[in-house]
């Protein structure tokens, strides 16, 4: 019940805050023409933004140098997909206690998780960006896409309710994880993988590092999959076992299209 109010006074809150964007830039301004029409955007989402300032601010990075981005939108966004998530799988798992619940609700509400759901909306093929933050893979960026992605169920919560929030983000849900348990979202994707590239293939993939980055007590890995001489898939984690197991899981969805 209180995630609930706080939600409702989250909601009235940024309503208030949000901007009047045809008063900051002019009506012509604002109506800039994105190089990608987000329109198919919301075919994908099936659901058509009434105000349309509110799907540009969702869609609109920092480096854009705007007088406003959608890091308020992934706020809320972050605060709505919680709740959504948890209910959804108090629901769906009724004998479950509150630690498993948990464990199933971290591997789905997480940086990589949303990530997953962003790349099956293209949202980084609409997202406003600098030319240096374009060249910099900008729109392949996990943390980034995760962002842009807690910002569009953000807006979507403050013009259309948590309804329709709900349903548009527990159908993204079931796309990508068909069967939703701790077993299932644990797996260890490495063998999987491995027995996939055995059987289809006659090989094993490899694994390869290609950069850490980060201060010795906040090192981040990144991995590369080799197979038959190509990269078939990348990743990074917080160590070198989670940046394989990402790596492996991307590779899995990429080789089963």
């Amino acid at each position: 019940m209180n995630a609930v109010m706080n939600l409702h006074a989250m909601k009235l809150n940024a309503s208030r805050q949000h901007y009047d964007f045809e008063h900051v830039e002019g009506k012509n301004q604002i109506k800039e023409k994105i190089m990608n029409d987000y329109s198919h955007l919301e075919q994908r989402l099936n659901y058509t933004f009434k105000d349309k300032q509110l799907i540009i601010e969702a869609l609109t990075h920092k480096s854009h140098k705007k007088p406003y981005n959608n890091e308020r939108l992934e706020f809320l966004g972050d605060a709505v997909l919680d709740l959504i998530v948890g209910e959804y799988l108090f629901t769906k798992f009724p004998k479950s206690d509150e630690g498993i619940l948990s464990k199933i609700r971290a591997s789905l509400v997480n940086e990589y998780g949303f990530t997953l759901l962003a790349r099956e909306l293209k949202l980084g093929t609409y997202i406003y960006l600098s030319l240096a933050e374009e060249n910099n893979n900008g729109r392949d960026k996990p943390s980034l896409l995760s962002n842009a992605f807690e910002a569009i169920i953000g807006a979507i919560y403050l013009e259309a309710g948590l309804e329709v929030a709900n349903d548009i983000s527990i159908k993204l849900l079931e796309e990508c994880h068909p069967k939703i348990d701790l077993q299932s979202l644990s797996k260890d994707y490495k063998t999987a993988l491995q027995e996939l590239t055995q059987a289809a293939y006659g090989v094993t993939p490899s694994y390869e590092m290609i950069g850490s980055s980060g201060p010795d007590h906040k090192k981040e890995f990144e991995i590369a999959i080799v197979l038959n001489d190509k990269m078939i898939a990348k990743a990074k984690g917080k160590s070198k076992k989670e940046a394989q197991q990402k790596a492996a899981q991307i590779a899995l969805k990429e080789l089963k299209q």
